[in-house]
């Protein structure tokens, strides 16, 4: 029997995912009849049906869903070898493959970049943003080489190394003239006017948590999926928002302000998938993080 050819598994998993061989073919760009041809002698290698044609949609039999399980991962590892071949050791070239939740990239993802180009010019980067169960997912996956997000609980074969403890304040534009020192009472943010991320961002939940705990009922005016956009509303309006103190560090027009009680902090952590080939550039890049949480002061994690 002669064995599958990459482009047999590759086919495949296309009209897996689209349970359609007009689309699959489209995505490959090849034609449908050269499409179903091609998965017809896959089947008659195997000898067996992989997929179920007779409904709307084209699904995978259970012989086709063990095999595909299989086809990914043996794909996945077969891109991480071609990674590993083309790895140089000494970082004058690579690639890393980054994923990071939304407001990491308001004051980590600059300084980190800065540092990777400033001393592995040759390295290039990938930046995804997404969530935190998006990122875990990719990794296990193999479309990203590492993660930054939270402990807690994670996908089976995510592995997580702390990395420093992050604090969220309130955050106003420039100081308030009158405004007493000292951190300002929970009950008294019934008197503020906030901007705060919307519902799916997980710092969202953190802080919705925290204003119930506390019976805290402030008008909330506006509700953004951007950080940035936070960040400028705050700077050109009287409205305060939540976000973690190290924001402010890069941006002299805000200012944090703490609460009494404080928010929870969470502890920022570098995720990676179990056992996954850890490149030139993947080691470099977790030395360089480690480093520069350290220079710029933040907490350590506990």
């Amino acid at each position: 029997m002669a064995a599958p050819e990459l482009r047999h598994l590759r086919y495949l998993l296309a009209v897996a995912e689209h349970g359609n061989f007009t689309r699959a073919a489209e995505e490959l760009h090849i034609s449908q009849p050269t499409l179903s041809q091609q998965i017809k002698q896959l089947e008659k290698t195997l000898g067996v049906q992989l997929l179920d044609r007779t409904g709307r949609t084209v699904r995978l039999t259970d012989a086709g869903a063990v095999y595909t399980d299989h086809a990914r991962r043996a794909l996945r590892d077969l891109a991480a070898a071609e990674r590993a071949v083309h790895d140089v050791q000494d970082l004058s070239r690579g690639h890393l493959r980054l994923g990071v939740t939304p407001t990491f990239t308001a004051y980590l993802v600059g300084p980190l970049t800065a540092e990777l180009h400033t001393r592995h010019p040759g390295v290039g980067l990938t930046l995804t943003e997404a969530t935190q169960d998006r990122i875990e997912a990719a990794l296990l996956a193999d479309d990203l080489d590492l993660g930054i997000a939270f402990s807690g609980t994670h996908l089976p074969g995510i592995a997580a190394t702390a990395l420093f403890t992050e604090a969220l304040s309130l955050v106003t534009g420039a100081p308030r003239a009158g405004a007493t020192p000292g951190p300002l009472p929970v009950h008294a943010l019934k008197d503020e006017q906030l901007a705060l991320l919307s519902g799916d961002f997980a710092t969202r939940g953190h802080i919705d948590e925290y204003l119930a705990r506390h019976r805290a009922a402030p008008r909330i005016t506006v509700e953004a999926n951007s950080v940035q956009a936070l960040t400028e509303i705050v700077r050109r309006t009287g409205l305060a928002t939540v976000l973690p103190d190290a924001i402010t560090h890069d941006h002299p027009h805000l200012t944090p302000v703490p609460l009494d009680p404080p928010l929870p902090t969470r502890t920022v952590t570098l995720l990676h998938r179990e056992g996954a080939y850890r490149s030139a550039a993947t080691r470099a890049f977790t030395r360089l993080t480690h480093d520069l949480v350290h220079a710029r002061g933040y907490a350590p994690a506990p």
